[in-house]
């Protein structure tokens, strides 16, 4: 009596699988927006900065607002979704980008720009904690966890449009600039967002019917004061601390400006004793310092990040200032990498049930640290067939590395706080982000080069030595 009180007939009497598909369908299409719009715009960043006439290190500004506010919304939304239910954190997000990328294009003022760029940020970075926290209600709702081979395929599909689908920026962005000019960039956004807005209304199980089909009790009766569950010093702390330790790292190539690292350490100390003591921290750190396989994911995923957007940023300008490609022909030699990142993920999927994510994510890591040396190859005379060859290379292990620390995040974080876990996970992937744009802006300085790409080729392949060192300890993934 009580399971048919909880859950109306229409639900309790729907197909398992149906459903499990219809939710991961919908997570999937929103949580692509904030990816592709992370790595889509390099190829427009050149003629954003000619149309609001700003130089290349203002418009660049572009990807830091995005990747600093992409670092809140994360962490927020999946305590907002454990809190107050992911259905609404989920559609409110797209929402947002809707608004965002609408005024976008009538927009002539570059900092309302920059401005609308950071909502877009927030409203597609909500997308991934408030959908993996649907996923797994569901997953228990019906007794999923019991087929692991379904929950594997769910999350097939969502880390192709989380994490690889980010390789198909540069090629997307490419055709649409090279094509209908820069502001196609956010009015691609648009179709999108209303699609996924309408299929969720449908699809999506009411926050009621996830509360009732989960074991925790995380979902609270009523919402009396939704500004006393926001940890606002908590946030600011953190984006002092990103942004200052941000522009020290770029100030490295000019002069180190010391102040701005103490700044970064102090805000960054407030931080810990802050959310020590919050009632509701922005910052989960109990979480952080209690499960330590959790920790090392996150601390992959960094690495991880700071490679691939390395690489999604340097080749394209390489490729347009150096070579001289327009944005269309970039584009489309970008294709290969994104591809190889897609197919792989499905060989991913199936070295996953055959020999656990900790095999997986090691052998993401060896191919990286072969695959980033290649860079080594590329030069000022390189051939088309040699750039093509390189950038499917680079893809291979970009379906290895996100598939298999996607699924770490599921299996190491306990039920009751996927939201806040999933959370962080995008967080850290910002931050991953943020430093990659740092690296590039230190070693390139003011011109793109070839034996600056050499550089990102060592760093980039000693960083992923690091990671598959540290993935080889069963302590630790």
């Amino acid at each position: 009596m009580a399971q048919q009180l909880a859950f109306p007939t229409s639900r309790s009497t729907e197909n398992p699988d149906k459903m499990l598909r219809k939710v991961t369908w919908v997570v999937a299409l929103g949580v692509l927006l904030n990816p592709l719009n992370s790595s889509m715009i390099a190829v427009a960043l050149l003629q954003i900065g000619n149309a609001f006439q700003v130089n290349l290190a203002t418009v660049t500004w572009l990807l830091s607002g995005f990747y600093l506010a992409g670092a809140v919304g994360p962490s927020l939304a999946g305590k907002l979704s454990d809190l107050f239910g992911a259905k609404k954190i989920f559609m409110s997000g797209l929402i947002l980008v809707v608004i965002s990328s609408l005024l976008a294009i009538w927009i002539s003022n570059f900092g309302m720009l920059l401005a609308l760029r950071m909502m877009q940020a927030l409203g597609s970075a909500v997308a991934f904690p408030a959908g993996m926290s649907m996923l797994r209600s569901t997953a228990a709702k019906h007794n999923e966890q019991d087929h692991p081979d379904r929950i594997s395929s769910a999350l097939a599909l969502v880390s192709i449009m989380a994490n690889v689908m980010a390789a198909f920026g540069p090629t997307l962005g490419g055709i649409l600039v090279g094509s209908v000019g820069w502001p196609s960039i956010f009015w691609i956004n648009i179709p999108i967002a209303l699609a996924t807005l309408f299929i969720a209304r449908l699809w999506l199980p009411k926050d009621q019917d996830r509360q009732a089909a989960s074991s925790e009790d995380a979902f609270p009766a009523s919402t009396p004061n939704i500004w006393s569950r926001i940890d606002i010093p908590g946030i600011t702390l953190f984006m002092i601390m990103l942004t200052t330790l941000m522009l020290f790292l770029l100030s490295l190539s000019k002069g180190m400006s010391w102040w701005l690292l103490g700044c970064a350490i102090i805000s960054m100390l407030a931080l810990v004793i802050w959310e020590k003591r919050a009632a509701n921290p922005f910052l989960n750190l109990q979480m952080l310092t209690s499960n330590r396989r959790l920790r090392s994911v996150y601390f992959q995923y960094i690495g991880v990040n700071i490679v691939f957007y390395s690489l999604f940023f340097c080749i394209p300008l390489w490729l347009s200032q150096v070579k001289g490609f327009d944005p269309k022909t970039t584009g489309l030699l970008m294709l290969p990498l994104a591809g190889l990142g897609i197919i792989m993920t499905s060989v991913a999927v199936k070295c996953n049930k055959r020999f656990g994510y900790r095999t997986t994510i090691i052998a993401g890591n060896g191919l990286l640290v072969l695959s980033t040396l290649l860079l080594l190859l590329l030069g000022d005379n390189s051939s088309i067939l040699i750039i093509v060859l390189i950038n499917a290379m680079l893809g291979i292990p970009n379906g290895f590395n996100n598939m298999g620390l996607q699924t770490a995040l599921y299996v190491v974080t306990p039920a009751q706080e996927t939201g806040a876990a999933s959370g962080l996970y995008v967080t850290f992937r910002s931050i991953g982000s943020i430093l990659s744009t740092s690296l590039l802006g230190l070693t390139f300085g003011g011109a793109i080069t070839s034996s600056g790409l050499h550089t990102i080729g060592l760093i980039t392949a000693g960083l992923s030595v690091v990671l598959l060192v540290t993935s080889l300890s069963r302590k630790l993934i």
